[in-house]
C-alpha cells in the first residue's frame, strides 16, 4: 500500500522522471529530431531550423544535451569559429522513441484537423 503513494523525489530515482529530465522541455526533442534528420548541424543552421528559439535558450539547451551525453559538440578552432553538433550514441538510442511520439502527434493533428473541418461544415 505504501508504494501506491510514493512519489519520485528531486533526485532521479524513477526512470520516467530520469528520462524526462534529459529530454523534457520545449526544444530538446526538436533539437534531437533535427540532428537525426541532418546528422551534423552548425549552431546557426540549428537556430534557423528552430526559428522560435532565442540564441540564449538554444545555447543553454545545447549545453544541457551535451552535459547529458545526448549530443556531441565539435569545435573547429578557426576564424570565424565554427561549432558542429551531432547525436551521440546515447542520443541515437532515443530516436525510435521520438519517432513514435512524432507519429502519435501526426495522428492527433490529423484527427483535430478532420474534427475542425467536420464542425465547420455543420455551421
Amino acid at each position: 500500500m505504501a508504494n501506491m503513494t510514493r512519489k519520485c523525489s528531486d533526485s532521479p530515482t524513477c526512470s520516467v522522471d530520469y528520462a524526462f529530465r534529459r529530454i523534457g522541455g520545449k526544444y530538446k526533442g526538436r533539437i534531437l529530431w533535427s540532428l537525426n534528420e541532418h546528422k551534423i548541424i552548425r549552431f546557426g543552421e540549428l537556430g534557423r531550423i528552430l526559428a522560435d528559439v532565442t540564441t540564449k535558450m538554444l545555447t543553454q539547451t545545447l549545453r544541457e544535451l551535451e552535459k547529458d551525453d545526448l549530443i556531441i559538440r565539435k569545435v573547429y578552432h578557426q576564424v570565424p569559429p565554427m561549432v558542429e553538433y551531432s547525436l551521440s550514441e546515447t542520443g541515437f538510442e532515443l530516436i525510435p522513441f521520438i519517432t513514435h511520439l512524432k507519429e502519435w502527434g501526426d495522428k492527433k493533428i490529423e484527427k483535430e484537423k478532420n474534427k475542425k473541418a467536420a464542425s465547420a461544415l455543420l455551421v
